[in-house]
């Protein structure tokens, strides 16, 4: 493992140090100041600079120093100056574990155009440093064409959002199928490993992978809500999407690299937000107000079931006391406590789900007993909730089916001789 030390204002380190850990750093030492703002110049004071310093001086194998925040650039170059150790700040950590995650074409493009966006305001340091007649920094690589690099990021940016905006069209493309063939979109998010792949992978009986590490989805993964989580006979139309976890702190830009991602859950028709009720009850409400924040971010509309992870971890008065002190925060939300790895109130999510989807229309068809309407009713099975049907002189069918394909089945019910009467 790489050796690294960590400079913090938080004392709370648990998810900076889970990232490091993720890219196999060991911290050695922490270097923690008490402080309201970071200093301007180095992020930490004079005296814990000394401190940062005379540490290093007798470590020499230490390889980086991260910072638990975002830097400025002048504090990064300030810090690599004195430290004459390559400086991670909280972003680039970030960024550097995206890189390593990705795997699909998509997922690839955004990391470097996050990566991009992210380097360009310290190449900019660079430039000024330079011109001002300084070293261009410790880990910068000596003299170069600074100039040349930021006309080359520039330029990288302009061909990967291209690129970009061309998968996004064809993503968009798939979407207007699935819409205009009925299908709901629920949408997973939720803070990082909270179980949003484990719980794709139960309500669909695929096999997405699921690993116990940060950020291992990068690219939305859309599977068919498997027919036996309903009833034997109902495959109903719905989709669920697993999304990027959510994490505490991420700049706006880093989010909008990644809005063809994240677009997935803005125009889900509902939003499953998992919590893993397993984590203390401050974690948890530090991780549901990021994962609210950044539904707000990308203009999330649709509405949000919350869904309380991992109960099977916790004795039923801990999570009764957990759930009465976020009372406040869940307040008007629908939520339920389940369990992906026991099944434990699966059947109570996917009630809530049947409740929560929007549009959803009841009524009874009535059809002539033709080889016609036969064939018709079959077809039914993947596009509604078939709740009865019944063969007798005539085929009555009882169905829920999404408003924007009911006027289609309609129309196709009056051709074949039929009627379509609606709850009232």
């Amino acid at each position: 493992m790489k050796k690294a030390i960590l400079v913090t204002l938080n004392s709370d380190t648990v998810e900076i140090e889970a990232l490091m850990a993720s890219l196999d750093y060991r911290v050695i030492e922490r270097f923690t100041q008490q402080r309201e703002k970071p200093d301007v110049n180095t992020y930490v004071g004079r005296g814990k600079i000394d401190e940062i310093k005379d540490f290093l001086e007798k470590n020499k194998d230490v390889d980086v120093v991260i910072v638990d925040g975002e830097l400025k650039p002048s504090q990064w170059f300030n810090l690599e100056k004195e430290t004459k150790r390559e400086v991670y700040d909280r972003t680039r950590l970030i960024l550097a574990l995206f890189a390593e995650r990705a795997e699909s074409m998509e997922a690839k493009l955004q990391v470097k155009l996050a990566q991009l966006q992210y380097e360009r305001p310290f190449v900019r340091e660079l430039i000024h440093r330079a011109r001002a007649g300084e070293h261009p920094g410790f880990m910068a690589g000596g003299e170069y064409q600074v100039d040349d690099y930021y006309e080359m990021i520039k330029r990288q940016m302009k061909q990967t959002r291209e690129k970009l905006e061309k998968l996004r069209e064809s993503r968009e493309l798939r979407r207007k199928h699935r819409y205009e063939a009925g299908f709901y979109l629920i949408a997973l998010a939720g803070y990082t490993n909270a179980g949003k792949s484990s719980l794709l992978n139960l309500l669909t009986d695929e096999q997405v992978r699921v690993e116990e590490m940060l950020f291992s989805t990068l690219s939305p993964t859309t599977r068919r809500v498997s027919k036996k989580r309903f009833s034997e006979t109902t495959k109903p139309p719905l989709l669920l999407t697993d999304t990027v976890g959510f994490i505490r702190d991420l700049p706006s830009w880093v989010i909008d690299a990644f809005h063809s991602t994240l677009e997935e859950i803005a125009v889900a028709d509902l939003i499953l937000l998992i919590i893993d009720v397993s984590d203390p009850v401050e974690e948890i409400q530090v991780k549901l107000q990021t994962s609210l924040r950044e539904l707000r971010e990308i203009s999330a509309q649709p509405p949000v079931v919350l869904v309380f992870n991992k109960m099977d971890l916790v004795d039923k008065n801990m999570l009764d006391e957990k759930l009465n002190r976020l009372k406040n925060l869940i307040a008007g939300m629908p939520h339920v406590c389940i369990s992906v790895s026991s099944g434990l109130n699966i059947d109570k999510l996917i009630e809530i789900i049947s409740k929560n989807l929007p549009s959803l229309v009841e009524a009874k068809l009535v059809l002539p007993f033709t080889k016609e309407a036969q064939r018709f009713v079959s077809t039914l099975y993947g596009k509604a909730w078939v709740l009865n049907v019944d063969y007798s002189d005539k085929i009555r069918v009882d169905l829920a089916i999404n408003q924007r394909i009911f006027d289609k089945v309609t129309s196709m019910c009056s051709r074949l001789g039929g009627r379509v009467y609606t709850a009232k």
